[in-house]
């Protein structure tokens, strides 16, 4: 039996499966990972600082204008769409074999590939808040520069600096996320880790929880975990999801 034969029939006995992903997930729907040696050359060319920097809570309360230009350039991609990915992973949500999505990446693109039960480790860029009074505003208002000064949005109900509800680095994670994605990966028979390295932490320990059956890993690189997994493809996620997942929804 091949490989893709036998990560078919895993997937098409089990109905408890749980996904682990990261930013190689969202690469193949056109946004770049900004860790890349080519996002890192880019931010210092461009910004004088490196991702890590700009992205950080202590950057963002010193220069909220020179993060915001970073943010809206590198991190927000209004226009990408769904890949293979996400589209498999939803449709096994709705055959009632997979009962969780736990990503790392904010773009929201599992959602609108169909998936509901989405646990977003770093947040998500459709979601944003006044810091001042708590009002709530989607990703188009932030993206509007009606809505803002010098690249920050403005909120206006009480003109405080809205900010993106992404964990910035020196931010913790949400404790209610943390504990759903760790009783969901617990609690599964199948964990499948595609597109992610495993390099960013505290995030990549929870699969560290996992108790099942079998672990499936697709990433085109080589990862600290591949020699756990039972079964690992170094190929992209997209196209091994769409080879073993034959009833993918289109419409998204």
């Amino acid at each position: 039996m091949g490989v893709i034969e036998e990560l078919k029939e895993i997937i098409d006995s089990s109905e408890n499966i749980v996904f682990f992903g990261g930013a190689g997930v969202s690469t193949e729907s056109g946004i770049p990972d900004f860790r890349s040696a080519e996002g890192l050359y880019n931010a210092k060319t461009e910004f004088g600082y490196s991702p890590e920097e700009i992205i950080s809570h202590s950057f963002f309360m010193r220069d909220p204008s020179i993060f915001y230009k970073y943010y809206k350039k590198n991190m927000i991609y209004t226009d990408a769409k769904p890949n293979y990915a996400h589209k498999a992973l939803a449709t096994l949500e709705k055959e009632g074999k997979l009962k969780a999505v736990v990503t790392q990446n904010i773009d929201g693109l599992h959602q609108l590939a169909g998936s509901s039960n989405v646990l977003e480790l770093h947040g998500s860029v459709h979601k944003n808040k006044c810091m001042k009074c708590g009002a709530n505003y989607d990703l188009n208002y932030i993206m509007n520069e009606h809505n803002c000064k010098d690249f920050v949005p403005i909120c206006d109900k009480c003109g405080g600096i809205v900010k993106p509800e992404v964990v910035l680095y020196e931010e913790p994670l949400d404790d209610i996320v943390v504990s759903d994605s760790l009783r969901a990966i617990e609690n599964s028979e199948i964990l499948i880790i595609g597109g992610t390295s495993l390099a960013v932490y505290p995030a990549a320990n929870l699969i560290n929880y996992f108790k099942g059956r079998k672990i499936i890993l697709i990433n085109k690189t080589v990862t600290r975990a591949d020699n756990n997994a039972d079964i690992v493809i170094h190929n992209s996620l997209a196209d091994i999801m769409r080879l073993v997942v034959n009833t993918i929804n289109e419409e998204y």
